[in-house]
């Protein structure tokens, strides 16, 4: 949690840290900087003290609003210091920087870099930061400080992400009643009209409701049929939808303007079912339960429930990552993955995972069948938090139904 960071720190002998941020999106900015609406500046926490927003004079107001202390641009002296550096911008900026590690009376010492930014300015400008007489700036791989924070979450971030449950949750319900307000029409899934209805089409209505509850699209899937059986194909915009096709909608929303994630994943089978696909849909619902039987306590290996699924499928005779490395149908992806500001954060729940589960983590289970050349591929997904009781509670709470019913 947040609250931890101050012990991250002190266990990976950090002074402090800055956050970059262009003016993109920066997920590690936002959890920083309680959100602050920003663009460009820095985030720079001393341990042991709260962080400090450092921002040019337009963004002031909106820094201040985090809650958090902001420092001006122009309190620094930047205009001093790009008259005294000849307009050279990257100089200043390494001035900017120097001056407000002073301001915050940061320790000399080793510095943490975290954050997004066009990897090429900052390669080019690392080497003129470590010029800085007492400073060492560095990076990190594997479980970085920030991950390692952000694996639990807070009631404050729990609050948010139940907020963005229930309206994709409610995006999913107002879906479901939108393809079922249609006919089939010589099996292609058509308005009253007789015109298809297209994924592109149906994209755009998700789109739209997502909004509704101020919430935006982060890449949907809707892949029907063979496009189904590859996990990430987002699917063909021009297609109609299709009778007794498998339509696998992978929505993982986030609120608008960056923050907080909600991940789930429902098959639907509009107007029939062929045979094969319902018993593929019923091992998979199976293979759900069994990874929600595999949970024990809080500090059990992530790997556990992903192996227990892979337990299950290769009995029943489809290939997985563990018996196939290689493989691209069957089981061909990990159980799931940890979600926050990012739609892919740790704990990993492969099962060459590391990583131990916890009170606080949001996690999705995911498992799924892929069979392109067999015409469809399946994925069911909830996410979930491990709740202070150590109990696995669903964030997701719509029906796994696989027939869509149509009308007439």
């Amino acid at each position: 949690m947040k609250t931890d960071l101050d012990q991250l720190m002190a266990a990976r002998d950090l002074q402090a840290i800055v956050v970059v941020g262009d003016e993109l999106y920066s997920a590690e900015r936002d959890y920083l900087s309680n959100g602050a609406r920003i663009t460009g500046g820095l985030v720079i926490k001393r341990r042991g003290t709260a962080p400090v927003l450092v921002v040019n004079a337009m963004e002031i107001d909106e820094a201040r609003r985090s809650g958090l202390p902001a420092i001006n641009w122009n309190d620094l002296g930047w205009a001093q210091l790009l008259e005294e550096y000849g307009g050279n911008r990257d100089r200043t900026q390494v001035g900017m920087w120097q001056r407000a590690l002073q301001r915050l009376e940061v320790p000399q010492g080793r510095i943490g870099i975290y954050g997004t930014a066009a990897a090429h300015r900052l390669i080019e400008l690392l080497p003129e930061l470590q010029d800085l007489e007492g400073y060492d700036f560095c990076g990190e791989r594997g479980m970085t400080l920030l991950d390692e924070a952000a694996m639990t979450r807070d009631a404050d971030e729990l609050q948010r992400i139940r907020s963005v449950a229930a309206g994709t949750n409610a995006t999913l319900r107002a879906t479901w009643d939108f393809i079922a307000g249609h006919q089939a029409v010589q099996d292609v899934v058509c308005d009253a009209q007789g015109i298809a209805l297209t994924i592109g089409a149906l994209r755009r209505f998700v789109r739209r409701t997502l909004l509704d509850y101020d919430l935006e699209d982060t890449g949907m899937i809707l892949a029907q049929g063979r496009d189904a059986g590859f996990p990430h194909s987002r699917g063909r915009d021009d297609q109609p939808l299709r009778c007794g096709q498998t339509l696998v909608f992978d929505l993982f929303p986030r609120e608008y303007g960056g923050g907080y994630y909600h991940d789930v994943t429902r098959t639907w089978c509009p107007g029939h079912v062929p045979d094969e696909v319902a018993d593929a849909h019923e091992t998979v619902s199976r293979a759900f339960e069994v990874a929600l039987e595999a949970w024990s306590e809080p500090g059990q290996p992530a790997r556990e429930l992903q192996e227990a699924v892979q337990d299950f499928f290769e009995d029943a005779g489809h290939p997985t990552l563990r018996s196939d490395p290689g493989v691209e149908i069957g089981y061909a992806h990990s159980l799931g993955h940890g979600l926050g500001m990012a739609i892919h954060e740790r704990p990993s729940l492969s099962h060459t995972s590391d990583d131990l589960l916890q009170v606080g983590n949001v996690l999705s289970i995911e498992p799924g069948l892929y069979y392109p050349e067999r015409g469809f591929g399946l994925r069911l997904e909830d996410t979930v938090t491990i709740d202070k009781s150590g109990a696995l509670v669903a964030l997701t709470d719509f029906h796994k139904r696989l027939l869509l019913p149509l009308q007439g």
